[in-house]
């Protein structure tokens, strides 16, 4: 029996989800879609697409869709909050293409995902199944079966796997972890809003160097990161403060407060960029044991934030899941036989380099927030590094590539 006889479930039609459904449908295998949203809007905010998941992206189809609405940086540049001394600068533009073989890109959270749902608009191996519910599963040597609820009716799905993509805040990760794994406050919120081009707010990210760069802003009690995005007709900002835990979700309610202490001290222009970009918008930030299992017998997989949601001082959120994606459509066998193996290797395979990951997001949130004579050390690292010895460091990074398995 060929697996591909049955379909491919997934659940949850984010970044991750979407981009499985055109991963599997590129390999000859059918796949159904469940997301509880009644319609699919444009939450989040920006983010940055790396060559380790814009090459996939192109494999799939989607850059073409994704880039008249993306911008191109020409470099990262870190500067200090209080001076606006530019301390380092990492090349991007095209000498990162030329290096890495795909582009570095930043784009707005709601592009990606439309961009994601124009290659599965024109996929008829793709059925995507809005306002429903995932309510449970069930795993065994004949496949998974997924329970849901539409319209307030359950309703079942059977197929050969389940795929969780369901976020940091899964109602799948209990299944493929006994019940347990539940996601953990990591002590600190992100502020994130997005200022229209023209705008006074604009008009200081661009002095600021950001019209056409992704600037990340250090200081001891916050760091703030922004970038353009919407095809340069916005400029995604986010500043990551230390807080209390809020009400989960993409725009959770904290005091305004905590966002201005941080920022006492800074330079004068950031003052003012902090009041000009308001309102800002909160989410907190949460993290899910990595140690934990993300596949289980007969047929379960998570991907993305559901598998291993981490902070985001890597900016490679978006990033995983594009891998997760591509590389679970690859392991799975076109017949049953060997599968249960084959999501082993996977999760052996995608934990290492995930654990990776997060270990240099936690290497620069402790350099971007360094005080006294750490931060000075910082400073003279960074400014006796060439930018182009700064962009070799992130070559096992952003040079990775998803190995090619003959599928056209």
């Amino acid at each position: 029996m060929d697996a591909r006889d049955r379909p491919v479930l997934i659940a949850g039609a984010g970044v991750a989800g979407l981009t499985a459904a055109l991963a599997f449908a590129r390999r000859g295998f059918q796949a159904r879609v469940f997301e509880r949203a009644p319609r699919l809007e444009a939450v989040g905010a920006g983010l940055q697409l790396s060559p380790n998941a814009t090459h996939i992206l192109r494999r799939l189809g989607v850059l073409d869709f994704l880039r008249p609405r993306a911008v191109q940086p020409d470099a990262v540049l870190l500067k200090d909050a209080g001076s606006l001394r530019e301390l380092a600068r990492v090349p991007l533009g095209e000498a990162a293409e030329r290096r890495w073989g795909a582009p570095y890109l930043v784009a707005h959270r709601g592009d990606l995902q439309q961009a994601l749902l124009d290659g599965v608009a024109g996929n008829p191996a793709i059925e995507l199944v809005l306002e429903a519910s995932v309510r449970g599963a069930t795993a065994g040597t004949g496949g998974v079966e997924l329970l849901v609820e539409r319209a307030g009716q359950p309703a079942q799905a059977a197929g050969m796997l389940l795929v969780g993509a369901d976020g940091v805040w899964s109602t799948l990760r209990g299944l493929a972890n006994g019940g347990g794994g539940t996601s953990r406050f990591a002590g600190e919120l992100a502020w994130r809003t997005t200022v229209p081009a023209g705008s006074a707010a604009a008009g200081l990210v661009a002095r600021l160097g950001g019209a056409g760069n992704v600037v990340a802003i250090l200081h001891p009690g916050f760091h703030m990161i922004a970038y353009p995005v919407s095809g340069g007709e916005a400029f995604n900002l986010v500043a990551f403060t230390k807080g209390e835990r809020i009400e989960e979700g993409w725009s959770g309610k904290a005091d305004p407060e905590i966002l201005a202490r941080a920022m006492r001290g800074m330079a004068p222009e950031l003052a003012r960029l902090a009041g000009d970009a308001a309102p800002w918008l909160v989410w907190p930030l949460h993290t899910v044991d990595q140690r934990r299992p993300w596949v289980m017998p007969g047929g379960v997989a998570l991907i993305g934030d559901a598998a291993h949601a981490m902070t985001p001082f890597a900016a490679q959120g978006a990033g995983m899941a594009i891998e997760d994606a591509e590389t679970l459509a690859a392991s799975v066998p076109g017949s049953p036989a060997g599968a249960t193996g084959a999501l082993a290797a996977w999760e052996r395979e995608r934990k290492a380099r995930v654990a990776r990951v997060a270990r240099r997001g936690a290497l620069n949130h402790l350099a971007w927030h360094a005080a006294g004579p750490v931060a000075l050390a910082r400073d003279v690292f960074l400014r006796l590094r060439r930018p182009e010895s700064l962009a070799a460091d992130m070559d096992w990074l952003y040079g990775w590539r998803a190995p090619e398995d003959g599928t056209r």
